[in-house]
C-alpha cells in the first residue's frame, strides 16, 4: 500500500475502481455521503469517531457533500476542490489525473536558491495559476531559481491573502483548477525553477470551517493563538490532517518544499514535536528528491535547523526577520512599530544578523527537536528586503523604491544577493515595481467592519502611519479596489527603467551562481568575522575552507572609511566607503 493510499483524511481512489470517503465527526452520531445526482449513502461509524464508506458510483469530477444526523450539509474539510466556495459543495478529484510533462525534475540543491515571492491573484491581470505560466520565462531569464507561492488553500471569498484558509486541501478556485496549479509547477519545472507553498498550519480562517460543529476535539478552546483557538496537535487526527496535507503538495503537486507559517504558534507538547514528525515524514516520503522545508520562526529556534553531514536533519532554512528590520532602519530611515527595537545598536544587529542569523533566539523555549548545533551553515538563513507581510501590512503598502534612495536599494540589493543567506525577493523586485501592495480580503458584515478596524492596529506595527496622514486615509481593505491596486504593473517591466533593473538583477544574480555558490556547496564549516567598523558600515569576512569572501558596505548617506580587503573584487558600485551609499565584494582563493 502507498502512502497516497494509506491517507485518512479526504477521498482515496482504490485500486478496484471504487473511491474511500473518511470524516472524522466525533460529535455526529451518523453521517451521510450525498452524491450530486442526489443518492445519499450511509456511512459506518468507526472507531475514534471516523465515518467512512467505499462506494463504485462516484466519479471525479463529481460533487459531494457530508450530511449530517440534524441534515445540515457541509464541505469535506479535506476536500480537494470545491464547486464554488467554502461552504458549498466539494468536487472529486483524481490525484493522478494530470499528465506530467517534465516526470523526471528532482529539483535543485537549496545553495542555488533565489527566491521569488508571488501573489497568484496579484501577479497578473488574471490572477490565475494559468496567466503566471506566462511570467515564468522572464523569472528564469532574470536567475530566478525558485517562485513561493503564497498561500492558495481555499479561504473565504474570491480575494484575499491566503492566510485565513479553511479548506487546507483544496486550491482555491479563484486561481484555477487543482489541474490547473498543477500544470504551473510542471512549466515551472520545465525551465529549472524550484515551486515552494507558503502553508498555514497554526489556525484555521473565520469563515467556513465546519471542523467545530463535527469535530469540536481538533481545537483547545481555553488556548489560543492571535488568530483564534489553539489547535490540538496532541490528537492523532489532528496531526495527521497537517502531514498529510504537506504529503498532498509534495507527493500529489510535486511541489519542492514548504514554507511553514508563524511556526512558534504551532503549540504543541506531544513526543516528537509536529513540527518534527512532519519534516520527517515528508523527507521519508520523497527521498529521491531535492526537498526544501522553510519554516516563519519568531523564537528563532536553531534545533529545527539541524544538519546531519551538512544534509538539513528537519528544516532547511528560516525566515530572518532581524536583517530585514535592522537593514530598513539604516537604509530608510524605519524608527516606528516593530523597528523601534532596532534603532539602538543597529549597526551591530545588522552585521550579527548577516553573518550570523539568530540574534534573538529564545533559547529558553528552543525545546522543540535536539539539542540546537552552532555553528550552523550561513544558507540556514533567508534574507529579504520586503516581502508580503513587510510591505502589505505597511499603512499603504509601500515598495522600498519609494522609501528610499535608489544607490542605497541597489546597495541593499547587492548586500542581498552577494552574501551567503539565501536570498528572497517579493514580486516586482525584478523589474522596480512602484506600484503597492497592499491587504485586501473579501469579508461581509461585522467581519469586513473588524477587518478594516484592525488595520490600523497593523499599520503601528509595521512602521506607522506618514506624516500628515491618518486612520480615516487608510485603503479599505474588502474593497475590490484596493486588491486591483496590488497588481502588478507589467508595462513597467518592459520600459527602460524596468529593462535597466532586470539587467542589474540578472548581473548580481549571475555573480552569486559563479563566485558565492560553489562556496556554499563546499564541504567544512564556514567562520564569519565581522569586523570592527564605524556605523552604517558593513564589514564582514566569510571564511570558507577553500577561499574568503568578503563584504564591505555603506549604507548611509555619509561618506566614511572601511576595512581593507584582498583577493579578486567581484562586484563593486559607487566607487568604495568615500562616496556614500556604496559596497565591494571580493574573494581571496588563497588559504584562509
Amino acid at each position: 500500500m502507498t502512502l497516497s493510499t494509506q491517507r485518512a483524511w479526504g477521498p482515496t481512489f482504490l485500486t478496484d475502481g471504487r473511491v474511500r470517503f473518511r470524516l472524522w465527526a466525533p460529535a455526529e452520531r451518523t453521517v451521510k455521503l450525498l452524491l450530486a445526482g442526489g443518492e445519499e449513502i450511509e456511512m459506518r461509524a468507526g472507531t475514534e469517531g471516523w465515518h467512512e464508506v467505499e462506494t463504485d458510483r462516484a466519479q471525479p469530477g463529481e460533487a459531494y457533500v457530508f450530511r449530517l444526523s440534524d441534515g445540515v450539509e457541509i464541505p469535506d474539510p479535506a476536500a480537494r476542490a470545491q464547486q464554488h466556495g467554502v461552504e458549498g459543495p466539494s468536487l472529486l478529484v483524481d490525484p493522478d489525473g494530470y499528465s506530467w510533462q517534465n516526470p523526471g525534475w528532482q529539483g535543485r540543491p537549496w545553495e542555488e536558491a533565489v527566491i521569488y515571492e508571488l501573489h497568484i491573484g496579484a501577479f497578473t491581470p488574471e490572477g490565475t495559476f494559468r496567466a503566471a505560466i506566462d511570467r515564468l520565462p522572464d523569472l528564469a531569464h532574470t536567475g530566478i531559481t525558485a517562485i513561493e507561492l503564497m498561500p492558495v488553500a481555499h479561504f473565504s471569498g474570491r480575494r484575499g491573502w491566503g492566510y485565513d484558509g479553511v479548506l487546507h486541501f483544496a486550491p482555491h478556485n479563484a486561481y484555477g483548477t487543482p489541474e490547473d496549479l498543477k500544470a504551473l509547477i510542471d512549466a515551472a519545472h520545465g525551465h529549472g525553477l524550484m515551486v515552494l507553498l507558503d502553508v498555514v498550519y497554526n489556525h484555521f480562517g473565520p469563515v467556513g470551517n465546519v471542523l467545530p460543529r463535527v469535530a469540536p476535539e481538533f481545537f483547545h478552546p481555553e488556548r489560543h493563538t492571535p488568530w483564534g483557538a489553539a489547535l490540538a496537535f496532541e490528537r492523532q487526527p489532528v496531526r495527521r490532517y497537517f502531514i498529510e496535507n504537506a504529503l498532498q503538495w509534495i507527493l500529489d503537486y510535486r511541489f519542492d518544499g514548504l514554507r511553514l507559517d508563524a511556526t512558534e504558534e504551532i503549540d504543541d507538547e506531544s513526543e516528537p514535536h509536529l513540527l518534527i514528525e512532519l519534516a520527517e515524514t515528508v523527507r521519508q516520503a520523497a527521498p529521491d528528491r531535492a526537498i526544501h522545508l522553510v519554516v516563519e520562526d519568531q523564537l528563532s529556534r536553531k534545533s529545527l535547523l539541524n544538519r546531519d553531514g551538512g544534509a538539513p536533519r528537519h528544516y532547511t532554512a528560516g525566515w530572518n526577520d532581524e536583517f530585514h528590520h535592522a537593514l530598513r532602519v539604516l537604509a530608510a530611515g524605519e524608527t516606528k512599530g516593530h523597528y523601534a527595537l532596532f534603532t539602538e545598536n543597529t549597526g551591530d544587529i545588522l552585521r550579527e544578523a548577516l553573518a550570523r542569523g539568530f540574534v534573538h533566539t529564545d533559547h529558553a523555549r528552543d525545546r522543540v527537536g535536539p539539542t540546537p548545533q552552532d555553528p550552523l551553515p550561513p544558507q540556514v538563513n533567508v534574507n529579504f528586503l520586503q516581502n508580503h507581510d513587510q510591505i502589505g501590512n505597511r499603512a499603504f503598502g509601500e515598495r522600498l523604491s519609494t522609501l528610499a534612495d535608489p544607490t542605497v536599494v541597489s546597495v541593499a540589493t547587492a548586500l542581498l544577493l552577494l552574501t551567503p543567506p539565501v536570498p528572497l525577493l517579493f514580486m516586482g523586485e525584478d523589474y522596480g515595481e512602484r506600484r503597492p501592495f497592499l491587504f485586501f480580503a473579501d469579508f461581509d458584515g461585522t467581519l469586513a467592519h473588524a477587518t478594516k478596524a484592525g488595520r490600523a492596529d497593523e499599520a503601528e506595527k509595521f512602521g506607522g502611519l506618514p506624516d500628515g496622514k491618518d486612520v480615516k486615509d487608510l485603503p479599505d481593505p474588502v474593497a475590490e479596489e484596493t486588491f486591483q491596486r496590488s497588481k502588478l504593473d507589467w508595462t513597467r517591466a518592459a520600459s527602460p527603467d524596468g529593462r535597466k533593473r532586470a539587467a542589474f538583477l540578472r548581473e548580481l544574480i549571475a555573480l552569486r551562481q559563479r563566485h558565492v555558490v560553489p562556496l556554499l556547496k563546499g564541504q567544512g564549516p564556514v567562520e564569519p568575522h565581522i569586523l570592527p567598523a564605524a556605523d552604517g558600515i558593513v564589514a564582514i569576512d566569510w571564511r570558507f575552507p577553500d577561499a574568503t569572501l568578503a563584504l564591505r558596505a555603506n549604507l548611509t548617506g555619509e561618506a566614511a572609511e572601511w576595512p581593507g580587503m584582498t583577493g579578486e573584487t567581484i562586484f563593486l558600485l559607487a566607487g568604495g566607503a568615500a562616496a556614500g551609499p556604496a559596497i565591494a565584494v571580493a574573494i581571496d582563493r588563497a588559504r584562509p
